[in-house]
């Protein structure tokens, strides 16, 4: 890993009338690194992942994105410094075919919308690259609308993947995925990160993806970073096992194979 950090966040506060959504959460992400962000409903994981992509201000507080500040700058300009995006609810386009859902992207990035009908066919070439790379060569030519979700949620990684991005934000990536499918998403996602330096900072409720796939994990409660560390030590905190229903996180060796759970 380079010792410089391609994310860098500063006591980021965000309050909404008299609620402080987010208090003071102060980390950084290196090149190659999965950081995981997670917290029982109402944390402020949302917040938080929002005001690093630009979706909403901060109240308090700095972003700095491969050493720029960030501050002010819409989704799409910082997505065009380099930064990709998965959300929640993938976003694809339905009325497309799975290769022209990547086109788009390159076409987006290099030529703007508004030459999207005509730019799109000359990166066929590059969005094909791109669907080897996550193994849907084969899809190409599907129309999205007749795809299962899970292959819609790999699709969406694919065009995330499409500006060659050097950070990743994932919100929530496995969410409404089968288990295995999960699995193979996030094993996919890590191996891909970890050949091309790509930061990814995910937000995520499912602690098999979490802890199988996680460097760091980051733990919210009531908008203040409660815990930070490698997955063991969290597991392991008193604060975090407090906040998981008094009980805590249950982990064992077969958190590789997707056995971790939250009771």
């Amino acid at each position: 890993m380079s010792n410089a950090p391609l994310l860098e966040v500063e006591n980021l506060s965000k309050s909404y009338g008299g609620v402080q959504a987010v208090s003071g959460v102060t980390f950084s992400l290196m090149p190659g690194e999965m950081l995981a962000l997670i917290g029982p409903n109402g944390a402020g994981k949302s917040t938080c992942f929002n005001m690093v992509g630009g979706q909403i201000p901060s109240n308090e507080g700095r972003v700095r994105i491969f050493g720029r500040d960030v501050a002010g700058l819409s989704p799409r300009q910082i997505w065009r410094l380099g930064v990709g995006r998965t959300f929640q609810v993938a976003q694809v386009f339905k009325s497309m075919t799975v290769r022209e859902n990547v086109e788009a992207v390159f076409a987006s990035h290099q030529a703007g919308w508004g030459l999207l009908a005509r730019a799109g066919k000359a990166h066929r070439a590059e969005a094909e690259a791109v669907l080897d790379l996550i193994g849907m060569a084969d899809f190409a030519d599907r129309p999205c609308a007749d795809m299962a979700y899970g292959d819609v949620k790999r699709l969406e990684l694919a065009m995330a993947l499409a500006n060659d991005p050097k950070l990743l934000l994932m919100d929530e990536p496995a969410a409404g995925m089968a288990p295995m499918e999960r699995i193979e998403l996030m094993a996919l996602t890590a191996r891909i990160a970890k050949e091309r330096q790509i930061g990814v900072l995910f937000t995520e409720h499912d602690m098999d993806v979490v802890f199988a796939h996680a460097d760091r994990i980051m733990v919210l409660n009531r908008g203040q970073l409660i815990a930070e560390g490698e997955p063991e030590a969290v597991r392991n905190d008193p604060q975090v096992r407090a906040v998981y229903l008094g009980e805590g996180l249950v982990y064992d060796q077969a958190a590789a194979a997707g056995k971790a759970s939250v009771r």
